[in-house]
């Protein structure tokens, strides 16, 4: 019965995303039903002097014709316009060399067409059509956690998200395929099991491994005692009160001197092994050796049920390097073994369990999930208690109020279980699995009201903008008061409206919007990936890797939290490092493993452009690019995208043993020589070259690759030069509204889980102009998204 009932479930799934993919219409042109307005004579003459030579109807230069269109009606074509306002605003046309007009005749034609689309787009709004989705991996991971207080792997459940636009929770990259609805089947077992304490159960193991590039010479985690050196702290959920065996592998070289290793729960000592050295010769029962590193290390021991740490790690021994080597060889090397005296490495730990369980205990799972014991043992006290039970569960999992028909439907799943089960929790856990499966569990989605006309925008329910709101800010579900708020529609008055978000971006779920959305907006998600050549870089580790990612998540927090003005992101002259992070970019008197908030002494890497992180994701395994860097700082930063190169551009010349090696600018230099790479290089190669100075993993340098001195100066096309991260910054910030749109418009694109349109643009428009006055804060850009027609309205289906 379980099985047959899933699989109608998840039909049901299907069904609903085909449903909502079906209805999703393309961007309608928005249709201008403004009266005609009076053009001055003069934008006329800019347009047919500097523009209409190549966009006309016989040239269609990029594929643009703006010789036929009405200045008096702009609202017909506003793709189009849009464009010439984008090209007006960054001054990249008319192309250089040709005439170009005053800088305030360039203003005044932008401002102009500007107001008359946003006039047009108050008179008739189109928001646009999301379809229907399914929660991505990030979001389900976050909904378990916050509904059951459950931390749950989500790359073991479920597999990774296609992207689109720059995210992955872009609604049209959200299919569901037979494969991808097993999954979720599997994780709602696992899941509902994991929550509930089943009893059922069975031993497994579980396998966290260290990864060899580790460098282990020191405190590896704030979780691990001071004074210990290398080895893993890992959050581990133990799902019934039982006993588990620890088990600690090595990977090692022979040690002539002793070493003891810990076993760790929750910070307290489980068990201490002495490894290598030599005992005492003709002690009784001994060979001449302590235990060998390739023995079993484990214990077991009974853990009460719920999510605790488990370390294992070194007692740090202080050795003096001898001798003229090294102190550290290569991570790479085949001899790496950590500092001198650190020949033992832990290479993974295994968790095996439960075994002679004796019961579920109290997790914060059943906390969360058991708001009520059923009063005595009768039948009509268990149901009574869970109604209760399964009514709070499905509000906040299906993030709405849910009515008398779902109730009765999750009590028969109830029955079932407690029937197959035996117990009263079984039933519960029966129920819960039913809600992990039901389609307004896993599937947002935005239904048009009876009354509302076809192609016509609406405002949504105050439930439907309570979910846009907390997956935006939270990539998860409203919380009680939220839904609270939705529920009582109030959440539409706009004082409700800006406390609600206010305090969700006080709550540490905000946290999200550093780690999911500017990790993907700015690519070092990509930091997991990354594998700098090793011969190159021999420096480069993990625990590198992990710091350069760890610093942009809280540099980014950080202002957020403070609520700065996002063109500190360019700016700010603070940073947060570690000591393995601080060495790298050589700042002086940091110690330890744990993050702290450091202020640079110079410029050289004042926000993001200087951050580990960055550099190293645009660049290559081998080297650095000015090529990827430029086109990332047009993308991310100015928001202004090359196009995509051509089929047949040449490749770069790389080194030839043959004649003298040439510096990156001297081969770029005859890269461009071609006409078919000049027309993007000539954009996107100056900035790139201000980076010069930062290697491939964002360590300085003055001296390039050919050992000739750092060329890091360049220029625009529009005559703009600068030098140096330093000249860049201030360029980019003298162009400061360029990038406080591209974060407004990621920013929107995140929230709505599609594309940017042109009719978004007004809205844009009007959250900067609101937010100018405080200098362009978080909150006040947050807040007008939140506010925004693309946001709080949908467009009917037509």
């Amino acid at each position: 019965m379980r099985q047959a009932t899933e699989r109608t479930l998840l039909t049901g799934l299907v069904s609903a995303l085909l449903v909502g993919a079906s209805t999703l219409a393309p961007a309608a042109q928005q249709t201008d039903t403004s009266r005609g307005t009076s053009v001055p004579p003069d934008h006329r003459a800019v347009l047919d002097r500097y523009c209409v030579t190549c966009h006309n109807g016989r040239l269609q230069t990029a594929g643009l014709s703006l010789e036929a269109d009405d200045l008096n009606h702009v609202g017909r074509d506003t793709d189009a316009w849009e464009r010439v306002i984008r090209k007006l605003r960054s001054g990249t046309m008319p192309p250089a060399g040709r005439p170009r007009p005053e800088p305030a005749t360039y203003e005044a034609f932008a401002s102009w067409l500007e107001t008359a689309i946003d006039e047009a787009a108050a008179t008739r709004p189109s928001p646009g059509r999301p379809t229907a989705r399914r929660l991505n991996r990030t979001e389900y991971t976050n909904v378990v956690r916050d509904l059951l207080a459950l931390e749950i792997d989500g790359r073991a459940l479920l597999p990774a998200d296609d992207m689109a636009y720059g995210f992955d929770n872009n609604a049209d990259m959200l299919p569901v395929s037979a494969a991808l609805l097993e999954r979720y089947m599997s994780a709602a077992a696992k899941v509902s099991r994991l929550a509930v304490g089943d009893p059922a159960i069975r031993p497994s193991v579980t396998t966290y491994n260290v990864s060899r590039f580790r460098l282990q010479d020191g405190q590896a985690s704030p979780d691990l005692p001071f004074g210990s050196r290398g080895g893993v702290a890992v959050p581990h959920f133990f799902p019934l009160d039982a006993e588990y065996v620890v088990t600690a592998r090595l990977r090692s070289r022979r040690s002539r001197e002793p070493h003891q290793l810990d076993l760790r729960l929750d910070g307290e000592r489980l068990e201490t092994f002495t490894l290598g050295g030599r005992r005492r010769r003709g002690a009784p029962g001994t060979t001449g050796r302590s235990r060998p590193p390739a023995a079993p290390l484990e214990v077991r021991v009974r853990v009460p049920a719920g999510s605790r740490q488990v370390g294992v790690t070194f007692v740090e021994k202080m050795v003096a390097p001898e001798g003229v080597g090294p102190a550290r060889l290569p991570v790479s090397s085949i001899s790496y073994g950590g500092v001198r005296g650190a020949e033992l490495r832990v290479e993974a730990i295994d968790i095996a369990g439960p075994y002679d369980a004796t019961g579920a205990g109290d997790t914060a799972s059943r906390r969360r999930i058991f708001v009520c014991r059923p009063a005595d043992d009768s039948e009509t006290a268990a149901e009574t208690c869970a109604i209760e039970i399964v009514s709070t569960l499905a509000r906040r999992a299906y993030r709405r109020p849910v009515d008398g028909a779902e109730i009765e439907t999750l009590l028969r799943f109830y029955r079932d279980g407690r029937t197959e089960g035996g117990t009263f929790d079984a039933g519960i856990q029966f129920a819960l699995e039913r809600i992990l499966l039901d389609t307004s569990f896993l599937v947002r989605v935005e239904r048009d009201p009876v009354d509302v006309a076809p192609d016509t925008a609406y405002r949504l329910s105050d439930l439907e903008t309570a979910s846009r709101l907390s997956f935006f800010l939270w990539s998860s579900m409203p919380d009680d008061e939220l839904l609270d708020v939705a529920t009582r529609e109030t959440l539409g008055d706009p004082a409700v409206l800006e406390q609600q978000v206010r305090r969700m971006l006080a709550d540490p779920r905000a946290s999200t919007l550093a780690t999911n959305f500017a990790a993907q907006w700015l690519h070092f998600r990509n930091m997991r990936t990354v594998a700098p050549d090793v011969n190159a870089f021999p420096e480069f580790d993990d625990d590198l890797r992990e710091a350069f990612q760890r610093e942009t998540e809280l540099f980014i927090e950080h202002q957020i939290l403070e609520d700065r003005g996002v063109l500190d992101l360019l700016t700010a002259d603070d940073t947060f490092v570690n000591e393995r992070l601080a060495r790298h970019y050589g700042l002086p008197d940091v110690y330890g493993s744990h993050f702290r908030r450091v202020t640079f002494g110079d410029d050289r890497r004042a926000g993001l452009l200087g951050q580990g992180s960055i550099l190293t994701v645009t660049s290559y395994a081998n080297r650095t690019s000015p090529v990827v860097r430029g086109k990332w700082l047009l993308e991310n930063i100015l928001g202004a995208p090359p196009p995509p190169p051509p089929s047949d551009v040449p490749p770069l010349e790389e080194h030839d043993a043959d004649t003298a090696p040439r510096s990156m600018r001297e081969r770029m230099e005859q890269h461009r020589a071609n006409p078919v790479c000049a027309s993007c290089h000539v954009q996107m190669d100056p900035l790139g070259f201000a980076l010069e100075n930062f290697d491939a993993i964002g360590k300085w340098r003055d001296v390039d690759e050919v050992g000739g001195p750092v060329d890091v100066a360049g220029a625009l096309p529009d005559g703009n030069a600068f030098e140096g991260p330093a000249g860049l910054r201030q360029m980019l910030q003298a162009r400061g509204e360029e990038f406080v749109g591209t974060v407004t418009s990621k920013l929107l694109t995140y929230a709505l889980g599609r594309g940017g349109e042109a009719s978004d643009l007004p809205a844009i428009r009007s959250i900067m102009r609101e937010a100018e006055p405080g200098g362009y804060r978080w909150s006040s850009i947050i807040l007008g998204i939140a506010k925004s027609t693309p946001f709080q309205m949908r467009s009917s289906e037509p």
